[in-house]
C-alpha cells in the first residue's frame, strides 16, 4: 500500500478500529479491508505484531473468548487516540483520497482491458470477413451466416464486458484474471478460424 499507513499510523488507525468496538485480530484486518473497499488486505504479520506492541504499552488489552483473543482499547489508549485527534482526521481523509485514487485507476484498467478487447474482437471479425470473401470468390459463395454469428457473439461479450464493469469494481488481481481468460479465448478463437494445419 502506499504510505498511508507509513510511520506509526497503521498504530493509530488500530486504536480507532478498537475505540470504536472490540475484536479479534481477524475482525481488525476484514474492517480494514471494508475500509479500503477491498483495495488493501493488510496480512496477519502485518496486524498481530502491533496489536502486541500497543498492549504491551498498555494502549489496549485482550480477554480470550471462545479460544480467540478478544483486544479492546484501554483508557491509556482512548487518551492517545484523543490527543492524536487531529492526525487521525488526517489520515482519514488521505486513506479516502487513496481509495478514490485506487478506485480510479482500477475503472481506468478495467476501460482499457474492454477497448482492447473491442479492438481485437473487431479486427478478428474484420479477418474473418476478409478471409470470408476470399472463399466466397474462390468457392462462388455468396454468403458466410458463420460471419453473422460471430459478430452476434462478439457484440453480446461487448455488453457482457460493459453490463459487468458498471455492476462492480474488480481488484487489480480480477483485472489480471480476466486478461489472462481473454487472451486464452482470444488465442482459441484465432486457432479455430485458421483451420485445420497441414499434416493435421
Amino acid at each position: 500500500m502506499s504510505p498511508v499507513f507509513g510511520h506509526g499510523r497503521l498504530r493509530l488507525y488500530l486504536l480507532k478500529l478498537l475505540d470504536e468496538s472490540p475484536r479479534h485480530g481477524y475482525d481488525v484486518i476484514r474492517e480494514l479491508e471494508d475500509r479500503f473497499m477491498g483495495l488493501y488486505t493488510p496480512s496477519a504479520g502485518t496486524v498481530y505484531p502491533r496489536l502486541g506492541r500497543l498492549e504491551a504499552e498498555g494502549l489496549v488489552t485482550h480477554e480470550v473468548s471462545e479460544g480467540r483473543k478478544v483486544y479492546r482499547i484501554t483508557d491509556a489508549g482512548r487518551a492517545e487516540l484523543n490527543a492524536r485527534r487531529g492526525e487521525l482526521d488526517d489520515l482519514e481523509a488521505e486513506i479516502a483520497g487513496s481509495v478514490r485514487d485506487l478506485a480510479a485507476e482500477i475503472r481506468s484498467d478495467v476501460r482499457g482491458s474492454v477497448q482492447d478487447l473491442k479492438a481485437e474482437l473487431k479486427s478478428a471479425a474484420r479477418d474473418v470477413r476478409r478471409q470470408a470473401r476470399a472463399e466466397a470468390r474462390t468457392a462462388n459463395r455468396s454468403s458466410r451466416p458463420e460471419i453473422a454469428e460471430l459478430e452476434r457473439m462478439a457484440e453480446w461479450l461487448r455488453g457482457e464486458l460493459r453490463n459487468e464493469a458498471r455492476r462492480s469494481l474488480p481488484d487489480a488481481a480480477v483485472i489480471a484474471e480476466v486478461r489472462q481468460v481473454l487472451d486464452r479465448a482470444l488465442a482459441d478463437v484465432r486457432r479455430v478460424l485458421a483451420g485445420p494445419k497441414a499434416g493435421d
